[in-house]
């Protein structure tokens, strides 16, 4: 997309470039430099974390869209899951894919990650199954592991490589052993609803899951059990979850279209949600450094925000404040200023630092931003400077 001045004729600005579909998965690259993302328009494309620029072009080549990607722990490879029931390996540097698709899967494959010493992939599929694939043969490894009762939805090595989670609409999360290819103790029962997204924590000893239930649950590997209460607070669907490189934070992300960061030692929301999607946020992810959160939604865009921090929460507009049918509303949800609609896309809410979309990118100074009764300031300020 590109903007032309009436005027003059010429372009104004540098062209707005993105996905041409919905953002269904996001991941960092290990040194945190690179996003990579998947999106219905059946790409695969990597972007400069300070820039917000592809790097390189579009990794094509899957027939359908793509519904999940991950970089290798050595950050040379990219791997994709698609609704081709394809699972496709890609070269970092050059673009190309790596050898040829895998293929197994009798469904979607809509959850791909890499094992930590990189020698393997799992996958997921409506087929009910998940697989284990060679990284070198792209063989599959040993037999797909069977149990769940219905479409798997989410999967995720542990952080030896020894253990695989997977979450499933039969509403169970479920823990293999990836020598054997047998379940690991019971299945971890709690959820009323779909187990759309599952993760490790980075010590091996929690699981977190969300849920079209709307709760975020945390589980204790060894015991089965839930550890703590669930996190509640998202108005629909929790469609992405993930633990932060310290294990001190959970990030959710769900069919409201929020963000919100969860204290796993409290239980706790950590300070208001994320809010600037205009859609459904199918994918988040934390940086390396733990610094920095990545979420990619169906409004076609890829947001990156900072992790807000205890002493910094909601400097620019209040806790509860937030943007609603186009108006930005102050700490006790009255009316600062209104948003019109061909910028409210691209707008850059509180601690968002890029934005990836072919919207035009909006960002506000609120720093000497006044409302209520400090508008008497301001008439001071002038009074006591025109004496």
């Amino acid at each position: 997309m590109r903007i032309w001045d009436v005027e003059t004729g010429k372009q104004h600005g540098p062209s707005l470039e993105g996905h041409d579909g919905y953002v269904s998965s996001v991941a960092f690259s290990p040194d945190g430099r690179r996003i990579v993302s998947g999106s219905d328009d059946y790409t695969v494309r990597i972007w400069d974390v300070e820039t917000g620029k592809q790097h390189g072009p579009s990794l094509e080549g899957h027939d359908y869209l793509v519904q999940s990607v991950a970089f290798s722990p050595d950050g040379r490879w990219i791997v994709s899951g698609s609704d081709d029931y394809t699972v496709r390996i890609w070269d970092v540097q050059t673009g190309k894919q790596h050898g040829p698709s895998l293929k197994g899967h009798d469904g979607a494959v809509h959850s791909v990650a890499f094992s930590p010493d990189g020698r393997w992939i799992v996958s997921r599929s409506n087929d009910k199954t998940v697989r284990i694939w060679d990284v070198e043969t792209g063989k599959q490894h040993g037999p797909s592991l069977e149990g769940h009762n219905d479409r798997v939805l989410s999967v995720a090595f542990s952080p030896d490589g020894r253990r695989i989670v997977s979450g499933s609409s039969d509403k169970t999360v479920r823990i293999w052993d990836v020598e054997t290819g047998q379940q690991h103790g019971p299945s971890l029962e709690g959820h009323n609803g779909w187990v759309l997204s599952v993760a490790f924590s980075p010590d091996g000893r929690r699981i977190v899951s969300g849920s079209d239930d709307e709760t975020v649950r945390i589980w204790d590997v060894e015991t089965g059990q839930q550890h703590r209460p669930s996190l509640e607070g998202h108005d629909n669907w929790v469609l992405s979850v993930a633990f932060s490189p310290d294990g001190r934070w959970i990030v959710s992300g769900s069919h409201d279209k929020t963000v919100r960061i969860w204290d796993v030692e409290t239980g706790q929301q950590h300070g208001s949600s994320l809010e600037g999607h205009d859609g459904s946020v199918w994918s988040v992810a934390f940086s390396p450094d733990g610094r920095r959160i990545v979420s990619g939604s169906d409004d076609n865009t890829v947001r990156i925000w900072d992790l807000p921090h205890a002493n910094s929460l909601d400097m620019s507009f209040g806790e509860r404040s937030r943007m609603f049918d186009g108006w930005i509303r102050g700490p006790n949800s009255e009316r600062l200023f209104w948003v019109a609609p061909h910028l409210q896309r691209g707008l850059f809410p509180p601690f968002q630092t890029l934005f990836i979309g072919r919207y035009i990118q909006t960002r506000l100074d609120v720093s000497k931003l006044v409302h209520g009764e400090a508008w008497m300031s301001v008439r001071g300020d002038r009074t006591e400077g025109s004496t």
